[in-house]
């Protein structure tokens, strides 16, 4: 019985995600609801507060569910690359691609200007850190590799990756179809620098 009412739990929260995307989608964040959320997911607005405890939290549960996607993807295709720079950037296209799904660009626009998610700043940011340290993990997988040296900072690098791409991100939303091969040309053109500077294996 509790396997079912488990499974009863997950699939609301996924109605309340789902609706509230649509919605987000129709009339934008800020005008969007709790109520109008509860009522198109058929919960009561209680409910929705049970689950996600303001409707930041669903903006975080959106973008956290786009993450591990993405990083699940990655680490199904890493063995299949032979190069540390065509992996790296595998690794970054899935995220972004993944994040544009979860919200598209005019959501993104929307929040970005007023710091995303400015009420529950330590919240986003342990989801970025959450991301960073999965990429850590990947680049020194690469590592044990010898697709990377042995004194390639993974740490940095990978702070680094997240602040510069978090930069173009920003920039890349400013259209409603966002130029994501140009977005690739950049990322990989600063991940052929950083890897022939600090030295491929």
């Amino acid at each position: 019985m509790s396997g079912l009412r488990q499974k009863q739990k997950e699939l609301r929260r996924e109605a309340i995600l789902e609706t509230a995307l649509r919605l987000f989608e129709s009339q934008g964040f800020n005008a969007t609801t709790v109520e109008q959320i509860a009522g198109q997911a058929g919960v009561s607005t209680p409910t929705v507060f049970n689950y996600f405890g303001a409707k930041q939290d669903i903006l975080l549960a959106l973008m956290e569910r786009a993450d591990q996607r993405a990083m699940s993807e990655a680490r199904q295709q890493m063995p299949a690359f032979d190069n540390a720079v065509d992996a790296m950037c595998h690794l970054e296209s899935r995220i972004i691609r993944r994040e544009l799904e979860a919200l598209p660009a005019a959501i993104w626009r929307e929040l970005l200007p007023f710091g995303l998610l400015t009420p529950r700043p330590e919240a986003a940011t342990h989801l970025n850190r959450r991301l960073i340290e999965e990429v850590v993990q990947l680049l020194r997988e690469l590592q044990a590799r010898g697709l990377l040296k042995a004194s390639f900072d993974v740490e940095f690098v990978a702070e680094f990756l997240n602040d510069y791409s978090s930069t173009l991100f920003m920039r890349l939303v400013q259209d409603d179809v966002p130029d994501l091969e140009a977005h690739d040309r950049r990322i990989r053109k600063l991940t052929e620098t950083l890897v022939a500077g600090i030295g491929a294996g």
